[in-house]
């Protein structure tokens, strides 16, 4: 195939010249860079945490419009982000009839949203996957995958048998909590309260755990408290998630798991989708008095709580980004964010935690348990976000920094979504094999 020169070069060949050869380093970033596109666009890059507002998914507003959303379908392509699970969360309320009923409700217009985007808004460009099987035959037919996690079992009341029914509406993992105690398990956030309400698992939490593996839906260790979690796996007879969680080794903050729950995890044979929460990848060190006092002002006047760590004051901690920025409009949050990048100006705080920061959590957890227990989260659009992989727009740098570590192309494979497809298949076998009697 003819290749046309540039005008430069033709320049210095008519002149007798030699264009001077490109350095050697930007010759090998080429290549890498080339190495590391091909091998995306290879891999199915699944991110198994993405938040959703209803109010997205309308005939007026919705994905397939590039919105200020982390992930939305332009986006998605535009940095090779093949499949997403979108999250049905609801906050923990109180555990009264009118809390349940409420969440219920709430549960039930993200579980809408998702199939009124699959089926009526974009069928063309993005279908749900409701079995392991049906991810590689949708991304092989070009569209996007979508898929339903649950977070936060709050939104069951008190009625088991909505187990079922959130299977059938398509919800393939499930958190028995968030932040605040559930009535099916404590939260992390007892940790920092030092109040516990079942000490892990209550007795309903147990059957709910049962209930999940006689239908199908993953149960996930993330925001649980690590002694819930370590029942949780002692129980479950079929391999378990953390479906945004990091490592505590690298990151002392109660979201993450420590070293017991990994090795614990690994014996299950489940998978830790490590998370790229900024908060979770790296402890900030403290602001300085100017930069606390200008941002929890600053918190004060759009309504949100303290801020919970991390670089920016943009909350983490040990509890989680909703309830913070994600509670604001988006006019609010863009005000919000023009007077924090004063705030950044003028007193700059501990840098934000980048791509290679995130990429050493994966080392940490390929090092401790092996590279089959260890997949790829964001928690865009929930707080996530790294410098670097700030949006689906930006997933091929996660690819990048991989290939730059010197993981191969089955490595890579594994952690952007074989691994948790081969833990999805391993719960729907379980599955059928109790609805059998087998089990």
């Amino acid at each position: 195939m003819t290749r046309f020169l540039p005008i430069s070069v033709l320049v210095l060949l008519a002149a007798g010249l030699a264009p001077a050869p490109a350095p050697a380093q930007s010759t090998a970033d080429a290549a890498l860079i080339q190495k590391a596109r091909a091998i995306h666009e290879r891999v199915i890059a699944l991110d198994t945490h993405n938040d959703i507002s209803p109010d997205n998914f309308t005939r007026q507003k919705n994905y397939t419009q590039r919105l200020d959303t982390q992930v939305n379908l332009p986006k998605m392509k535009e940095g090779g982000l093949d499949a997403s699970f979108f999250i049905v969360y609801v906050g923990q309320g109180p555990l009264t009839q009118e809390g349940y009923d409420g969440a219920y409700k709430q549960a039930v217009d993200k579980f809408n949203a998702v199939h009124h985007l699959t089926k009526e808004i974009a069928p063309d460009q993005i279908e749900l996957a409701l079995t392991a099987a049906d991810v590689p035959r949708i991304a092989k037919s070009g569209k996007k995958v979508a898929l339903i996690g649950i977070e936060n079992a709050y939104s069951l009341g008190t009625d088991i048998k909505r187990v079922k029914e959130f299977y059938d509406r398509g919800g393939r993992y499930m958190s028995l909590a968030h932040n605040g105690h559930s009535q099916f398990a404590d939260s992390n956030t007892g940790e920092r309260d030092g109040k516990w309400l079942h000490n892990g698992l209550s007795e309903m939490g147990k059957q709910v755990i049962a209930e999940m593996n006689k239908w199908g839906i993953m149960v996930d260790l993330s925001h649980p408290s690590k002694a819930a979690n370590l029942q949780a796996l002692a129980l479950s007879k079929a391999p378990v998630i953390a479906s945004h969680s990091a490592a505590r080794a690298l990151a002392d903050v109660s979201r993450n798991m420590d070293d017991e729950q990994l090795e614990a995890l690994k014996k299950n044979g489940g998978v830790i989708q490590t998370v790229a929460f900024a908060s979770y990848v790296k402890v900030a060190k403290p602001d300085s008095p100017e930069r606390a006092t200008a941002i929890a002002a600053l918190r004060k006047e759009f309504g949100l709580g303290a801020p919970g760590g991390g670089a920016g004051g943009g909350g983490g901690g040990g509890g989680g980004g909703r309830g913070g920025l994600n509670a604001l409009t988006p006019e609010q949050r863009e005000k919000y964010n023009a007077r924090m990048a004063e705030i950044d100006k003028k007193t700059p705080g501990d840098p934000r935690a980048t791509v290679a920061d995130f990429v050493n959590h994966i080392d940490y957890l390929v090092k401790k348990i092996g590279i089959d227990h260890v997949g790829i989260s964001s928690d865009f659009d929930g707080g996530g976000g790294v410098t670097g992989w700030n949006g689906a727009d930006e997933t091929f740098n996660v690819t990048l920094e991989l290939v730059r570590r010197g993981y191969t192309e089955e490595q890579i494979g594994k952690m952007w979504s074989g691994n948790l497809l081969r833990v999805m298949a391993e719960v729907e076998k379980v599955a059928k094999q109790i609805q059998a009697g087998q089990n």
